[in-house]
C-alpha cells in the first residue's frame, strides 16, 4: 500500500483547520490589508496541503506548525483586546479567538502526531520486509478494484485473529480496511496498531478496539 496514505488524515484536517482559520480571520476586528495578507497565507498553506504527498508530509507540518503560531500570536492579542473592551459582542469575538484557534490547533497537533507514529511504523515493518506491496489492481480513475481489495482484506483480517496483539497485523489490517473504502475503521485500526507498538497491555487495547 502507498506510505502517502499514512498522511491523507493529515491533508484533511489541515484543510479543515484552514477553512476554520479564514472564517476566523474575516471575523477579526483588523484592517482589509491584514486581512488580504492572512487570507492568502492561508490559500497558500492549503493548495500545499492539496499537492502534498508522502515525503514532503514533514515540510507540510513545519509550515503548518509555522502558521498557526503566527496566527495564534495575533489570535491572542486581539482576544485581549477584545475581552478588555466590555460589552456583549466584544466578548463573544474575544472568547471565538482563542477557542477556535485552540480547537484547530488541537486537531492539528493531533493529527501531526498519528501521522509521524505512522510513518514509523510503516518504516520498521518495511525494514523488517513485512510492509505489503502496493499492487492490488486498480480502476481507470486511480480506486482499488472493490472485489480484489475485499479478498485481500479478508486475508488480513484473519492473519489479525490469529495473532491479535501484533501491531504489524493491525497495521496491515489498516491498509486493507483503506483500501476497501473504510477509512473510520482504517484509522480505528491503526490507532490499536500504534498503542500495541507502544508497549500498552494488549488486553485493555482490545478491549477498547471491540476485539
Amino acid at each position: 500500500m502507498s506510505r502517502a496514505r499514512s498522511f491523507s488524515g493529515l491533508r484533511w484536517w489541515a484543510t479543515a483547520v484552514i477553512v476554520l482559520l479564514v472564517i476566523t480571520v474575516l471575523i477579526l476586528p483588523i484592517s482589509v490589508g491584514s486581512k488580504i495578507w492572512l487570507v492568502a497565507m492561508l490559500a497558500f498553506a492549503a493548495v500545499f496541503t492539496v499537492l502534498e504527498v508522502g515525503a514532503k508530509g514533514r515540510i507540510l507540518a513545519a509550515l503548518m506548525i509555522g502558521l498557526l503560531a503566527l496566527y495564534l500570536a495575533l489570535a491572542f492579542h486581539r482576544a485581549v483586546l477584545l475581552l478588555g473592551t466590555g460589552g456583549w459582542l466584544p466578548t463573544l469575538l474575544g472568547v471565538a479567538m482563542l477557542v477556535i484557534p485552540a480547537v484547530g490547533t488541537w486537531a492539528m497537533v493531533r493529527e501531526i502526531v498519528f501521522g509521524a507514529r505512522t510513518e514509523r511504523l510503516g518504516r520498521e515493518l518495511a525494514a523488517r520486509g513485512e510492509l505489503p506491496a502496493d499492487d492490488l489492481p486498480r480502476t481507470p480513475s486511480g480506486r482499488y478494484v472493490r472485489a480484489a481489495a475485499d479478498e485481500h482484506f479478508d486475508v488480513v483480517r484473519r492473519e489479525v485473529e490469529a495473532f491479535p496483539a501484533d501491531w504489524g497485523g493491525w497495521y496491515r489490517l489498516s491498509l486493507a480496511y483503506s483500501a476497501s473504502g473504510d477509512g473510520r475503521r482504517a484509522r480505528r485500526s491503526m490507532r490499536t496498531a500504534i498503542a500495541l507498538h507502544r508497549g500498552t497491555n494488549p488486553e485493555t487495547v482490545l478491549a477498547r478496539s471491540g476485539r
